[in-house]
């Protein structure tokens, strides 16, 4: 019997990785005109998880995304928050993976993965913790180590992060910068984009 708990495996946790629709998103996709006669696709994210992202950032937790979709809204997103990875366009979300672990030198258990849906499986099994929204798929809950009360693009990102946080001991530090409104400097990363539709094209 496996006695570990889901606070032990985020202490091992150095990379964050998550899934965008559904996650950071929730799932809704607009599609407004743009200058042109193109439809031009929009998303939403929520603040809350962008502040939880950034902690993880300023207390050494890099960031990064792995999404079926191309989206130049995801990447501005991304950049914003001062991610390392964004891989667009993979709806197999495992090569990502590798390539992220091969240029980390991390094993998987110092990995944390969220997704809600099917193609997330995959990845979610070979996390070290395990992440899904409280509306992910049943069949994604039951691969996932943490399931979330908040929906994915209303908080369940921020309530991971802040069990990352809590678990690897940095939230009295937290709450010490909160009250003092002095943080940690961030190491801002160099984000690494890769799209998959990029890739193909070099073939």
């Amino acid at each position: 019997m496996n006695s570990k708990t889901n606070a032990d495996r985020a202490k091992k946790i150095k990379l964050f990785l998550m899934d965008v629709d559904g996650v950071l998103t929730d799932g809704k996709m607009y599609y407004l005109p743009g200058r042109g006669r193109e439809m031009v696709e929009v998303k939403a994210f929520h603040s809350l998880d962008g502040i939880g992202l950034r902690l993880l950032n300023q207390f050494g937790i890099l960031t990064g995304v792995i999404t079926g979709r191309e989206s130049p809204g995801t990447e501005e997103r991304a950049r914003g928050l001062g991610m390392s990875y964004a891989y667009q366009g993979f709806l197999s979300k495992l090569e990502p993976l590798r390539r992220i672990l091969a240029a980390t030198g991390l094993a998987p258990e110092n990995v944390a993965y969220m997704g809600d849906d099917w193609t997330d499986i995959p990845v979610l099994r070979a996390a070290g913790l395990a992440c899904a929204p409280g509306n992910a798929l049943p069949e994604v809950k039951k691969a996932s180590h943490l399931v979330t009360r908040k929906e994915g693009g209303l908080g369940a990102v921020r309530e991971a992060c802040d069990f990352l946080l809590k678990s690897q001991g940095h939230w009295g530090r937290v709450m010490e910068c909160v009250e003092t409104a002095h943080w940690p400097p961030i190491k801002q990363p160099a984000l690494h984009i890769v799209r998959a539709s990029g890739i193909r094209g070099r073939k």
